[in-house]
């Protein structure tokens, strides 16, 4: 069956995550707190606080992301003994545009945005940027964040398509792909930075960049 509607993750898919920023934060905490843990344990530990969050954050418990950064990174500067300021450390994350112009340039489906990002900043970012989007489902709109299935769902009732008629791209093994998988949904790993699989459920195609999406044969595979 053909697929009728892309399902894509936004920042670090459509729009790049900084790690430029996160890596300075880091740095930051690092030279306050004059501990001995290394900038990537820093950030790690910070990722983890995070994920964490992420998992618990669902149905009446429910909080937006940037509320989950600012507690995440609060956690952060305790366990490290940093002085720093969580809010105005969490200022500093902006998001940088990515090369995928030229998906939707060429695209003829209809694009679900699919994200754990809040609402407004993704809204804002594709207004910015002038991006062609059917609609945009976020974590505020489920209460959840994935990859727990409801975003999915969501989508697949917005779009009146069946599981086969549609394919989620993301950048993320364990929210994207996993969550995809878990809802029935063929997937598309997009790794541009050529990163080893350590996951357990695989994605059904793997790109290095958004266009190259529109040259796949999509509906060979199930």
């Amino acid at each position: 069956m053909a697929i009728k509607a892309f399902f894509l993750d936004f920042y670090g898919t459509v729009v790049h995550e900084d790690d430029e920023i996160i890596s300075t934060i880091c740095q930051q905490i690092k030279e306050d707190a004059k501990t001995d843990a290394t900038v990537s344990e820093i950030g790690a530990f910070w990722w983890k606080e995070l994920s964490k969050l992420f998992l618990e954050s669902y149905g009446e418990t429910f909080k937006p992301q940037r509320v989950l950064e600012t507690i995440s990174l609060k956690n952060t500067l305790a366990y490290f003994d940093s002085t720093l300021d969580e809010n105005i450390l969490s200022e500093l994350m902006f998001h940088h545009f990515d090369d995928s112009l030229e998906f939707f340039k060429q695209n003829k489906l209809p694009v679900y945005i699919l994200s754990n990002i809040d609402t407004f900043d993704v809204k804002t970012a594709i207004a910015f940027h002038n991006l062609k989007v059917k609609e945009v489902i976020t974590s505020e709109d489920v209460q959840s964040y994935k990859p727990r299935p409801e975003m999915f769902e969501k989508a697949l009732k917005l779009s009146n398509l069946s599981k086969n008629e549609v394919i989620h791209v993301g950048d993320s093994l364990s929210s994207d792909i996993s969550g995809a998988g878990s809802a029935g949904i063929k997937s598309v790993w997009l790794n541009r930075n050529n990163k080893e699989f350590k996951g357990k459920d695989k994605p059904t195609y793997m790109i290095k960049k958004l266009d190259e999406l529109l040259s796949l044969e999509l509906h060979e595979r199930r």
